[in-house]
């Protein structure tokens, strides 16, 4: 076995992609090629913010692993991402070995993965429910990865969990989060859908709740509001309006939650002929997922509010819901507890050097 470094060598670039096609079929790869394009060669509206070492490892020519190490200016730890390895314990092991050996040479004190570049891209390991197809936004990988990063020296450092809630209807009811919601409706709180017309605005206010409110999770790191503008430009394009919420008090922004179809990974790979697909789902999703939520802490008890608005969508299309990924101790875990059918689980990982 051996390992080559590269920069932007075609094809180089081309085997780091194609590990992935090798490894998952046309129905769980939820890598999109061109984004991983953009981020091996540095044109990615997030390549500006960290240095990023890209490595492959072949064997008799083959490529059989891939990792790229990033780490951010004053900033000690080296986040190892963007893995994919076959199932073999030597590869795994000869991988991170020489991934140790690089971020020791450079002098950083620990490793933490898997994390794709950002907090903003892809981060956290799949360790579990992998009998259920990936849904959309979730950061998806090969079920023996968990033991090749545990294997290999590295330990849980955080752990996140997704919830499945089984579909609903018009007859249900939850008198306390209904409570919750007409209370703060009348105390003069506005819950309401963005609209195509002022999308581009409420992405503005969401950029600074999210950056307030998201700024103690490990490995966040700031971004400019015009890069931010940039990457979620396109969820006006996939977003059903009415399952996104913003609530405001005194006509300022000081909660939101979004959600979009799941679309599994097609619009990962959409192209032209993938258009109609895409828009058919958008029209009649079955079911939703839950993607980013939070509430400014001068208004406690606002997300049950806000859950209810989100539930009272959900009932008119008896549709299932996902809520991603919300770290252990955040108070979305425990939201609707009673209508959840299993959960997800994900974990980050670190190995102090």
């Amino acid at each position: 076995m051996n390992i080559v470094k590269f920069d932007n060598e075609k094809k180089y670039i081309k085997d780091f992609i194609l590990l992935a096609e090798t490894l998952y079929s046309g129905n769980d790869n939820m890598e999109a090629p061109s984004d991983i394009k953009k981020f091996l060669t540095g044109t990615h509206t997030l390549s500006k913010y960290f240095t990023l070492d890209k490595f492959l490892i072949y064997d008799n020519n083959k490529p059989v692993g891939r990792f790229a190490i990033t780490v951010y200016p004053d900033d000690d730890t080296a986040y190892i991402g963007f893995y994919e390895c076959f199932d073999d314990d030597n590869t795994a092991k000869f991988l991170f070995e020489e991934a140790e050996a690089f971020c020791r040479k450079k002098g950083y004190k620990k490793i933490v993965g898997p994390v794709d570049g950002s907090f903003w891209q892809k981060y956290r390991l799949k360790i579990n429910m992998f009998d259920l197809p990936p849904y959309t936004g979730e950061p998806y990988n090969k079920p023996y990865y968990y033991k090749q990063f545990t294997d290999n020296g590295f330990n849980v450092c955080e752990h996140y969990t997704s919830n499945r809630f089984h579909a609903i209807d018009e007859s249900y009811t939850n008198e306390k989060y209904e409570d919750r919601y007409k209370e703060f409706l009348k105390n003069g709180y506005r819950i309401e859908s963005p609209t195509q017309d002022n999308f581009d605005s409420i992405v503005d206010e969401v950029y600074y709740m999210i950056t307030e409110l998201y700024s103690d999770f490990p490995i966040f790191k700031a971004l400019s509001i015009e890069d931010f503008r940039e990457i979620y430009h396109s969820y006006k394009l996939i977003m059903n309006m009415s399952m996104t919420k913003i609530a405001y008090y005194n006509d300022k922004a000081v909660g939101f939650y979004i959600s979009i179809p799941d679309y599994s990974n097609r619009v990962y790979h959409a192209t032209l002929l993938d258009l109609p697909k895409i828009m058919n789902i958008k029209k009649s999703p079955k079911q939703y997922v839950m993607l980013y939520m939070g509430v400014r802490p001068q208004h406690k008890g606002l997300g049950k509010a806000l859950v209810y608005s989100i539930m009272q969508e959900l009932a008119k299309n008896n549709l299932p819901s996902i809520g991603a990924l919300a770290r252990d101790g955040k108070p979305t875990q425990k939201y609707v507890s009673e209508e959840v059918t299993g959960v997800y689980e994900y974990v980050l990982l670190e190995k102090v050097l």
